[in-house]
């Protein structure tokens, strides 16, 4: 059985395009489709709220499609088919909110199947995706690639708001439909193009077991049920212990986005426009932080600097010390730098981020072989349920202060604070993670690394827990 080659980066920029392209679909619906319902309809704000977390409420399939694809061994299929899904269901979403304006209920219900129609797709194939990624690209390439691919998708975001915004100019609900099944069609076919001859031939599960078994001696098991794999990943330690990690750093994450705005304008003053610009500042230091963190891992003068344990680490602390100096905001008011505090909670969260996606990569071959998808799939329904928890609870959280304390800078203080505190919890959490009481990097025993280069399944030597460094490919 031959071993699958590595990636090279002209092979994961063309997976960043997928990427970018899936972006492209959920950025029209949970961004633009948001403002017709607000603005044009004049429905409550809170209904693409809860729309947006039906989205996330169906990514809770996102261990069973990665299970699926472990099954088959090949990931294509399910990215290709993910996609198609997804392009169906943003088509869906537009047509549900072009009816809302003539029949509202059908309208409604239309739109509810349509955005679980996309937390399939993006499940399916987002999941897919991130496995290719972990078990093609070598270590030494994983947080460059893990950039590479997270900038491509914001760039898909930027160009398809920027252009169907023009496109959309005067809106009319035909229009919407359009648009929306123009950029659903591109995407499905730069997917299609991308994918073709990528990943190559299937490498199956009993494949995998078998390799170098004498025949005679082969006794391969029966393929378990879902509910069996999953609970073989769930009794992985670092499976079970990244697994919580990643809910309570991306409720941490999530929790200030729909906050950070009017907390702006309440206590600071700021206008809609310049509000919108503050997010702007955030996004720009999320940017500088994931480059700086793929940029650590090169090795300069022979050192290597940090670890993805240490920079995962390292994001949470600042992350936390980010959300004290909006606390101290939240006190002070229009003295205090807001700019500049929003930027460095930017550049730490997109460090941290860009860290853990790097380690998601890593440890997604640790363990039993042939279980990455399930593993990968089982982080992503939590970050999904933490993303869609967080938002609201945050929001909640900021109405309920206030409406204790009766300040809004004492009150929005109060949650920022209690963010910090998450991002505490979750340094302490990503210290623990696949750890032995003496601290060494611990693989479960029953375990097997699912690595290309070591079919026989057998346990692969320690390796040091580093940040990949970047180099030229």
């Amino acid at each position: 059985m031959s071993t699958p080659h590595p990636f090279g980066w002209l092979a994961i920029a063309r997976l960043g395009l997928v990427q970018m392209a899936l972006g492209a679909i959920v950025v029209l619906t949970t961004s633009t489709l948001n403002r017709v319902m607000v603005v044009e309809l004049a429905l409550p704000a809170l209904l693409p709220g809860l729309l947006v977390g039906v989205h996330y409420a169906m990514q809770g399939l996102r261990p069973r499609m990665g299970y699926g694809s472990d099954v088959g061994g090949r990931r294509t299929p399910w990215i290709i088919g993910g996609m198609a899904v997804l392009a169906l269901g943003g088509v869906a979403a537009a047509g549900a909110t072009a009816l809302m304006s003539s029949h509202l209920g059908l309208g409604i219900v239309s739109a509810v199947l349509a955005f679980a129609t996309i937390g399939a797709g993006v499940s399916a194939c987002g999941t897919s995706l991130l496995v290719l990624l972990a078990k093609r690209v070598a270590p030494e390439r994983r947080a460059a690639a893990a950039t590479t691919v997270w900038l491509m998708m914001i760039f898909g975001f930027a160009i398809t708001a920027g252009v169907a915004g023009k496109l959309l100019d005067p809106y009319t609900p035909a229009r919407l439909i359009l648009v929306t099944t123009g950029v659903a069609a591109i995407a499905l076919c730069v997917t299609l193009i991308a994918l073709r001859g990528l990943e190559g031939r299937a490498v199956p599960a009993s494949a995998v077991r078998d390799a170098g078994v004498p025949a005679d001696a082969q006794a391969t098991p029966p393929t378990p049920r879902f509910r069996e794999a999953l609970a073989e990943v769930w009794a992985e330690p670092a499976a079970r212990q990244f697994t919580v990690f990643v809910f309570v750093s991306m409720l941490a994450y999530s929790a200030q986005d729909l906050i950070l705005e009017p907390f702006a304008g309440a206590v600071f003053g700021y206008t809609p426009g310049q509000s919108t610009q503050l997010a702007g500042v955030q996004h720009g230091g999320a940017f500088a932080g994931m480059l700086i963190a793929a940029l650590a891992g090169s090795r300069l003068a022979g050192r290597q600097l940090g670890s993805l344990r240490a920079w995962t680490i390292g994001g949470c602390i600042a992350s936390a010390a980010a959300l004290a100096g909006l606390v101290v905001a939240g006190v002070v008011g229009t003295p205090w730098p807001l700019k500049a505090n929003v930027f460095l909670l930017g550049a730490a969260n997109g460090a941290f981020a860009i860290a853990a996606i790097a380690s998601m990569m890593r440890l997604a071959a640790q363990g039993r072989a042939q279980r990455e998808g399930v593993r990968m799939g089982l982080w992503g329904a939590a970050q999904a349920i933490a993303f869609g928890a967080g938002g609201l609870a945050g929001a909640a959280a900021s109405d309920v202060a206030r409406w204790l304390v009766g300040s809004a800078g004492a009150a929005y203080a109060w949650v920022f604070a209690i963010e910090a505190l998450l991002f505490v919890l979750s340094a302490r959490l990503a210290a623990r993670i696949g750890q032995s009481e003496q601290g060494e990097f611990r693989i479960d025993p029953d375990a097997r690394e699912a690595h290309p280069s070591d079919a026989s399944g057998a346990p692969s030597p320690r390796t040091d827990y580093h940040l990949p460094a970047l180099e030229r490919g």
